[in-house]
């Protein structure tokens, strides 16, 4: 176990190091930051590669393993309302428990956190039911996903501008580390038990609706809530003087996060040993072996949100003010798509997606193929992001025209690359992005417009970042079936020629 740990530390910190470097460079460059918030950044660091190497393996042990299995015992009870009702509970209970959805309901003024949690929850279910069936009903992916986005454009129509980023943004950090593992895995185990040749393809494509069901559900909300009040109030930053208060800082962290990771956990844990009871699927070592991947992933992921929120969050948000002020805003762009190519590689998910990936794909579509295309992805949507804070434009100038591609792209990509694309759309917006992209979109539109643009003008760099790979993933699979059709080609060529020689 403890040769594992290692391995998985050392992943995190390939992946976070280059973050901590992009920082470091910038404050003793362009953005100096006080000692007491740069220390704070150094332990969140700390914590990050930790919580992210603790997670990572927590989820090979726990998630993964129940979500195949209860994936397949639902597929091999061949009834529909049983499929349905376990999708929907599984759906509510996982979102519920998400803590990037959490903070980001604690950030959107005008409705309250559990209103918007559970309308978010509700989509979830509902939508990751209509996921499961589609697998079962063998209905193709694009054609959902282009009656779905068709039907959020068109609900947008009659939705405050206000909550058109907040909308789209819940459907990004509502598939993250608790969730994303768990769905994925369902997936996989209902193809599993399938066995036909199209069941591998259809593996992928639940974190993919999943995501669309809370666009849906707060654009509906926002049309029959009555939202009121919603002025963006900055959170206030604690500054740090003395090692003292860095310490507590962390504690209170540490503490906030036990609780939330804690209530996240508990419901699957009672979903598992029901699921146990009934259906005797594990033996004790399995059991064992589970329980412990449970610990990992509740430490991992205290240490994870503790480090991001803390330690990054004020980075963050200083980061962006500092940019704003220095010529008119002009390195917000290039700043953002170097921390935007690396900051997706320190998603927890993401880690679990790409090893999903090159499994179901028997290493076709490789982890470092996946890392690339969704990191020049998240580049560019950074990019755009920074660009919208700096002139002001409307987020549906970018999500329509993006979107549009995406559905668009879905008739020429493979089956497998669609369905990976939209689920890398959910699973790049995490953690990072909520705690420290966010912040820094946040500061620098403090800067630039005042605290009346919050919600137009910050607000939606997740939604950026879920689109992103959508467009990236499949580019990258179109690549790989023509160069496919190509080599197939040149194989059928050599072959022509040796029956030719050989009847010579």
């Amino acid at each position: 176990m403890t040769g594992s740990l290692r391995e998985k530390i050392n992943e995190s910190l390939s992946s976070i190091l280059p973050i901590a470097l992009i920082v470091m460079v910038l404050s003793m460059t362009f953005t100096p930051l006080d000692a007491g918030t740069f220390i704070l950044f150094l332990g969140g660091v700390l914590l990050l590669i930790v919580g992210m190497g603790c997670f990572t393996l927590g989820a090979d042990m726990s998630m993964l393993v129940i979500g195949e299995k209860i994936g397949s015992a639902m597929t091999h009870s061949r009834k529909i309302w049983l499929i349905a009702l376990l999708s929907f509970v599984i759906g509510v209970i996982v979102t519920i428990a998400e803590p990037d959805l959490t903070i980001l309901a604690q950030q959107v003024p005008g409705i309250e956190n559990y209103i918007l949690i559970l309308t978010v929850a509700l989509g979830v279910g509902i939508f990751l039911t209509l996921a499961m069936l589609r697998i079962v009903f063998r209905i193709r992916l694009s054609i959902l996903l282009i009656v779905f986005y068709a039907a959020a454009f068109l609900l947008s129509i009659f939705v405050s501008p206000d909550f058109w980023a907040v909308s789209f943004d819940s459907g990004g950090v509502t598939t993250g580390p608790m969730t994303v593992p768990f769905i994925i895995s369902l997936g996989v185990g209902v193809a599993s038990v399938r066995g036909d040749k199209k069941g591998q393809d259809d593996s992928f494509g639940l974190v993919a609706l999943s995501s669309v069901g809370p666009i849906v559900a707060v654009l509906v909300l926002g049309i029959v809530f009555q939202i009121t009040g919603t002025d963006y109030i900055p959170p206030e930053i604690t500054q740090v003087e003395e090692t003292r208060g860095l310490l507590l800082l962390y504690l209170r962290g540490l503490g906030s996060y036990c609780r939330e990771v804690a209530i996240a956990i508990c419901p699957i844990a009672v979903f598992f040993l029901l699921f146990q009871l009934i259906t005797r699927s594990f033996h004790k070592r399995q059991m064992l072996r589970i329980l412990f991947g449970f610990l990992y992933t509740f430490v991992g992921l205290v240490l994870f949100l503790t480090g991001a929120n803390v330690g990054f969050m004020p980075v963050g948000l200083q980061i962006g003010q500092a940019l704003a002020k220095l010529w008119s805003g002009a390195l917000l762009i290039p700043v953002g798509m170097v921390i935007g190519y690396f900051v997706v590689a320190a998603e927890p998910a993401v880690h679990v997606l790409k090893k999903q990936v090159e499994r179901m794909s028997a290493g076709a579509i490789s982890s470092s193929a996946m890392k690339k295309g969704l990191c020049i992805g998240v580049c560019v949507a950074i990019g755009l992001a920074m660009v919208r804070i700096l002139t002001g434009i409307s987020v549906m100038y970018i999500l329509i025209p993006g979107y549009v591609i995406a559905l668009a792209l879905t008739f020429f990509t493979p089956p497998m690359y669609t369905g990976i694309a939209f689920d890398s759309g959910g699973v790049a917006s995490g953690a990072m992005v909520s705690s420290f992209v966010l912040p820094m979109a946040i500061g620098a539109t403090l800067i630039r417009s005042g605290t009346g643009a919050i919600m137009t003008q910050a607000f939606g760099c997740v939604a950026f970042v879920a689109l992103a790979p959508l467009i990236s993933i499949q580019i990258l699979g179109i690549t790989y079936k023509y160069k496919t059709k190509r080599i197939k080609r040149q194989f059928l060529k050599v072959e022509d020629r040796i029956l030719d020689f050989e009847v010579d």
